[in-house]
């Protein structure tokens, strides 16, 4: 266990340090799906944005988790890279957060290939 990873767990005690932590967890978890499909999309940011028709550092804002992207933006990026975008709402319990753990999509995000082989190397037209 590195030094980080103890301070967490020690400051998980304090009440309003876990409160901010479990309130920025979908923050994360969208921001680690948009990053996850940009990877296997094999793509840089500045290709992601000018497939957007947007800017690299619009890119950089979303997958930094500083901005709160609509679903038209979210679209957007999905198509951009590739993927699908599917939202879904689980229910909290026990069970709920096992599989959170094991299928780690407990942001309700999950990015996915748009189809198996698809070419995502050719442009794709995104509306505005």
């Amino acid at each position: 266990m590195t030094y980080i990873d103890e301070l967490h767990d020690e400051m998980m005690q304090s009440p309003r340090y876990r409160e901010a932590h479990e309130a920025s967890e979908p923050v994360y978890h969208l921001a680690s799906a948009l990053i996850g499909a940009r990877a296997s999309a094999k793509m840089t940011q500045e290709e992601v944005a000018e497939r957007m028709q947007t800017t690299q550092s619009a890119v950089a804002r979303l997958e930094g988790g500083r901005s709160n992207p609509s679903m038209r933006t979210l679209d957007r990026f999905a198509k951009a890279t590739g993927t699908r975008l599917r939202i879904s709402f689980e229910p909290i319990d026990a069970d709920a957060t096992a599989n959170e753990e094991e299928a780690d999509t407990s942001s309700g995000v999950v990015v996915e290939p748009a189809s198996v082989g698809a070419n995502i190397a050719e442009p794709i037209p995104v509306s505005t």
